[in-house]
């Protein structure tokens, strides 16, 4: 009978307040869609970090004839020059960080260049523009300073290219995105949980003589202020179900629909394995702060 009557309180008190909990719902919805935004982001970036960094290389390139480098001031290498650079990555110091390690000859890198480019250009590019390379992949990625350290300003060594480093402002980019999309999560919550504080503020006063009447036939503190946190969780939790559909509907329809088969240099998507890791988190959020926010405003009015 008593839970009966409490939930009928609540009841009552969101249809008193229409207005105000739409608003609860939507500002809910908007800033728990930016938090479960910002976690898929993040969650992201740490599949292609994973997904290149296993796959990024040193690239060692050497000489080709007209460089300018000053290691390459005797033209382009010569295969004394190229096997010593082999002879070094095999060597002691340098092997036990090395996974592996492809070479690609001056011609095979003019084949590749036209695969690449059409061959259209097979009357502009000529295989004395192109030099031997060594494609070196890691055991610790974390250690391409070190191969770069040992071959940069080599005699026959024209560049020593880090591919992570390339691929670091790309990261950075997104980083950046996702702090933003955090901080506007932040503000938005702090704004859904003011606005639930108001909500059961005003919804108490209105209510003001009732809750005169409840204290008078001795109705507990913990009684009255029940039916006030169920009108705040429930708009909450109604924005946090919306917000987690939006999620869905982005990783659903935006990510596997469109992304997927648009964006060919990534090949490692975020999917619903993590939709369904972070709905639920997005749901305890809200319904977590609307009670503590509901919960606060209603003791302070009851004691005011």
């Amino acid at each position: 009978m008593r839970a009966g009557l409490v939930v009928r309180e609540a009841v009552n008190g969101l249809r008193r307040n229409a207005s105000m909990i739409i608003s609860i719902v939507l500002v809910t919805f908007v800033s728990l869609t930016f938090v479960g935004a910002a976690i898929l982001m993040q969650a992201q970036i740490g599949t292609m970090r994973d997904f290149w960094t296993g796959r990024a290389q040193v690239q060692v390139s050497m000489c080709v004839d007209g460089a300018r480098q000053a290691t390459c001031d005797g033209g382009a290498a010569t295969q004394a020059q190229i096997t010593a650079v082999r002879d070094q990555l095999d060597g002691a110091g340098l092997k036990p960080l090395i996974a592996k390690v492809r070479y690609e000859t001056p011609k095979q890198a003019y084949e590749n260049a036209l695969q690449l480019l059409g061959s259209d250009y097979k009357d502009i590019l000529t295989p004395s523009q192109f030099g031997a390379s060594y494609y070196i992949n890691l055991v610790d990625p974390q250690n391409s300073a070190v191969i770069v350290e040992a071959f940069a300003g080599k005699k026959g060594v024209q560049s020593v290219q880090d591919q992570m480093q390339l691929l670091q402002p790309l990261f950075t980019a997104l980083t950046v995105s996702t702090y933003v999309a955090v901080g506007i999560a932040v503000l938005m919550l702090i704004a859904a949980v003011l606005l639930i504080a108001t909500t059961i503020r005003l919804s108490a006063y209105a209510r003001r003589k009732e809750l005169r009447i409840m204290r008078l036939v001795g109705a507990s503190n913990g009684f009255i202020q029940i039916p006030f946190i169920l009108e705040g969780v429930f708009a909450a939790l109604i924005g946090s179900v919306l917000a987690g559909v939006a999620i869905w509907a982005g990783v659903r329809f935006g990510v596997n629909g469109y992304l997927r088969t648009r964006v060919d240099f990534i090949t490692t998507w975020v999917g619903m394995g993590q939709v369904a890791y972070v709905v639920p988190i997005l749901v305890g959020i809200g319904v977590v702060l609307a009670a503590i926010s509901a919960g606060f405003a209603i003791r302070r009015w009851l004691r005011a």
